[in-house]
């Protein structure tokens, strides 16, 4: 181990290779949501809507398992080796593999290419949110970065499915003549290259904090750090399960019940990203101290539980704005709190705990988005989608009873003052 300067902060050109690295995986998924029926409509030679709509659900599942089963592993090599090798990576499969994707000319390989790209973007969050707390020197520091994380992974959320569309649309303007085929994968050929792009951003300037001699044994790992993450993890999943019956319920009653066009759906999910965004920054801003956090989790589970549970009986445009900005804010703030208190509860296994929690919410994401597309319209449990992520989230809040008291007894916060 290499001793330096335990306080060298983390300089900016170090921090923004980091944003870029999770805005990418951000851009690298979201940008398919408008382009994945496409592919497999000039793949698989048809445009049966069950045919697509089946491969286009299997193929997003495919990824989040992806997520679910690799994230925990790359968590543990970023705690053994450093998180730069892992980001490096991950960043270099996810563009060879993104590549592939697009390249794909039968469906196995568009299943094998989109398993390969869950599987490398699985590295970037754990890896980024272990350095940072490598870094961190107190725990508003640590909230802070966190927070531009977090927000830098929204922002490739919300601008991926409109920089598909439009790098479709200037590449068949610019190369008429290549061929609809040519045109239809220059979206993953270019966020592929963009990915190494990053990749070099990382390699040049993100140190490795494992060469470090940092005093890494501050951070809790007593049995209240300990009793605290099963908690934390629960709250991650019960979260992401909510989220993902709540978009694929409100698309199918936006288009089935409130007669809601596709324009008009995907302004509702950008107006719902902008309030997460808008909540993520205003918790972890300045006038909030990153320890009262943990008091706004309890409350956030049941408004989201209370919102979801909602949305069936919110038919009027006030009440369905009302209620989709109740769900955006709670959740929006609930998984980055989380992942503040797992880093400082986790001790010197803060990657793998994360990837723990990336596992956790990819598992509750897929099991959600699932059970709002079979569960829709079933007779024998009313509003089904909602009920049952409603129920869930109340299983969340019942599992966190006492969470705080628990977090007020982690000695990370009190740890990293005393450090300075």
């Amino acid at each position: 181990m290499i001793a330096v300067n335990a306080f060298q902060p983390l300089r900016w050109w170090m921090m923004f290779s980091l944003l870029l690295a999770m805005f990418t995986i951000s851009v690298g998924y979201g940008f398919l949501l408008p382009i994945l029926p496409l592919a497999i409509e000039r793949i698989a030679g048809t445009t049966e809507p069950t045919v697509l709509s089946r491969h286009t659900g299997m193929l997003t599942g495919t990824y989040t398992i992806a997520l679910f089963l690799f994230a925990p592993l790359w968590g543990r090599l970023a705690d053994r080796h450093g998180s730069r090798p892992v980001l490096l990576a991950g960043l270099m499969g996810f563009s060879l593999t993104l590549a592939l994707f697009g390249l794909a000319n039968g469906l196995p390989l568009l299943y094998f290419g989109r398993f390969l790209n869950g599987l490398f973007s699985a590295s970037i969050v754990p890896a980024a949110y272990a350095l940072i707390g490598d870094y961190a020197r107190t725990k508003e520091w640590r909230a802070r970065r966190f927070a531009l994380l977090n927000i830098a992974g929204a922002i490739g959320f919300l601008v991926g499915p409109m920089l598909g569309s439009f790098t479709v649309v200037v590449a068949r303007e610019l190369f008429p003549s290549s061929g609809e085929v040519a045109v239809s994968v220059s979206p993953y050929l270019a966020t592929s290259g963009f990915s190494l792009l990053v990749a070099l951003a990382v390699w040049f300037f993100v140190p490795d904090a494992t060469e470090r001699d940092i005093n890494k044994e501050g951070i809790a790992t007593g049995p209240e750090g300990r009793a605290a993450l099963p908690r934390l993890l629960v709250i991650s999943f019960v979260t992401a399960a909510a989220v993902g019956a709540f978009e694929v319920g409100l698309s199918l009653r936006g288009m089935q019940v409130l007669d809601m066009s596709t324009y008009q759906i995907g302004l509702m999910f950008s107006v719902c990203s902008l309030v997460m965004l808008v909540a993520q920054t205003i918790v972890f801003s300045p006038f909030v101290k990153p320890e009262t956090t943990r008091w706004f989790l309890m409350p956030a589970l049941a408004v989201l539980a209370t919102s979801v549970a909602a949305v069936p009986f919110a038919s009027a445009p006030a009440s369905t704005a009302f209620v989709v900005g109740a769900i955006a804010a709670s959740a929006g703030i609930l998984s980055p709190i989380a992942t503040y208190w797992i880093s400082l509860s986790a001790g010197e296994r803060q990657a793998a705990e994360l990837g723990r929690q990336t596992a956790a919410a990819s598992l509750g994401q897929a099991a959600g988005s699932a059970a709002g597309g079979l569960l829709f319209g079933v007779s024998f449990v009313p509003n089904a989608p909602f009920t049952l992520a409603a129920l869930a989230v109340l299983g969340g809040f019942v599992a966190s009873l006492g969470i705080p008291g628990l977090l007020a007894r982690v000695n990370g916060p009190a740890a990293l003052e005393a450090a300075r």
